[in-house]
């Protein structure tokens, strides 16, 4: 097992006094090292795992052999003070999670990560040390999911970090299953529980601010280890196509919870020209979750469909395969496809029918918060 515990959160990150203080007291400026040189020390000691990968970091090009199947790519950009803030997120976890997310993009369409490609950059106040804790992060998603580094690039930043991630998938071209494809009278499915990360990220703004007024503060985090842990060190659901396919079902459309429950049905509804009803009784909510909402005074199913970051699946099956899935804890049913014209919309514990709306993260938004 790999350990990547939140016991930091015991106090607050060094972020907040000086940057990699105490944390990182060797501090060597990477103009020392020269670009091929930070890339030699980054990378040494990776090796391959993957028959797909030919020839990894160390060539102009990776060289890729996907022989009977399809490959699937995916990219994603993260950037400090929009996605992410070194406060109070650890480098090594921002590393973990940065590859995940891209890993739960390729299980989302029922295939496997095979390869990773890293492209970072970093302003001076970046030594050397804080970039190997990011690919510290990186290379124990890779061995924990098992994933090739594949390649990459690094160069200067004149504000901040950014770290932009491409994860190449294979899978069986029957196999692959699309955000297109959901039917009237298809059951609505989704893995584990929603709303966790948002509240975790809740908490941690919240100990910043009480940080900020009064740095002898120590924070308030006991009891909140599961939000916290779904925040800074979310896993992609690599269980649930493997599950399904034991089971004998396979989804007839499928996305991971990333931007929120509401903007991920509408995705598949706009992408399958259905309509849906999702019933507020049956979506599934940690009590964590709950007993946070009730502090924030916030609403925990506001929260959950509109959180984001839990990167759950969400799927749909036919409706005769639910004696399949019924029994398994892993798996909620929560609605079902309608006919386009029937509209989507959220069926209350009232039984009143609420329109579903786009709400959640949109990262062209100025006006978003700092991360999500």
């Amino acid at each position: 097992m790999i350990d990547l515990s939140i016991s930091f959160l015991s106090k607050f990150p060094p972020y907040f006094r000086a940057m990699f203080e105490d944390k990182n007291p060797q501090r060597t400026p990477i103009s020392s090292l020269g670009e091929f040189g930070l890339i030699d020390l980054l990378t040494e000691n990776i090796k391959l795992k993957n028959p797909s990968t030919l020839t990894g970091i160390g060539d102009d090009a990776a060289v890729m052999d996907p022989g009977e199947n399809v490959v699937l790519t995916s990219t994603d950009m993260l950037i400090e003070g929009i996605h992410f803030d070194l406060s109070y997120v650890p480098l090594k976890h921002l590393g973990y999670k940065a590859a995940v997310v891209n890993f739960s993009d390729i299980y989302a369409m029922n295939g496997k990560p095979t390869q990773l490609y890293v492209a970072l950059a970093a302003s001076n106040r970046f030594p050397v040390e804080a970039l190997e804790e990011i690919y510290v992060g990186i290379r124990m998603a890779c061995q924990v999911y098992g994933v090739d580094l594949a390649g990459g690039d690094t160069t200067a930043s004149n504000s901040g970090l950014v770290l932009s991630l491409t994860a190449n998938g294979l899978a069986k071209k029957e196999d692959v299953v699309y955000r297109k494809g959901a039917k009237a009278t298809d059951l609505i499915v989704m893995s584990g529980d929603i709303g966790g990360a948002y509240m975790g990220l809740q908490v941690l703004e919240r100990e910043k601010q009480v940080f900020l007024v009064n740095p002898n503060m120590q924070p308030e985090l006991q009891g909140n280890e599961y939000v916290l842990e779904r925040q800074l060190k979310p896993e992609a659901r690599k269980d649930i196509p493997e599950l399904l396919a034991a089971l004998g079902t396979k989804p007839t459309a499928m996305i991971d919870i990333s931007d929120g429950l509401s903007s991920e049905i509408l995705h598949l509804c706009k992408n399958s020209n259905v309509g849906c009803r999702i019933y507020e009784e049956r979506i599934p909510i940690d009590p964590t979750v709950y007993n946070l909402c009730e502090e924030f005074k916030m609403n925990s199913t506001t929260v959950a469909l509109n959180g984001g970051e839990d990167y759950e699946l969400l799927f749909t099956i036919p409706i005769e395969d639910h004696d399949k899935i019924k029994h398994n804890p892993s798996l909620t049913v929560i609605g079902h496809i309608t006919k386009a014209e029937e509209g989507a919309y959220l069926i209350t514990r009232a039984e009143q029918a609420i329109e579903l709306t786009a709400r959640g993260w949109n990262g062209l938004d100025e006006s978003e918060g700092e991360e999500k």
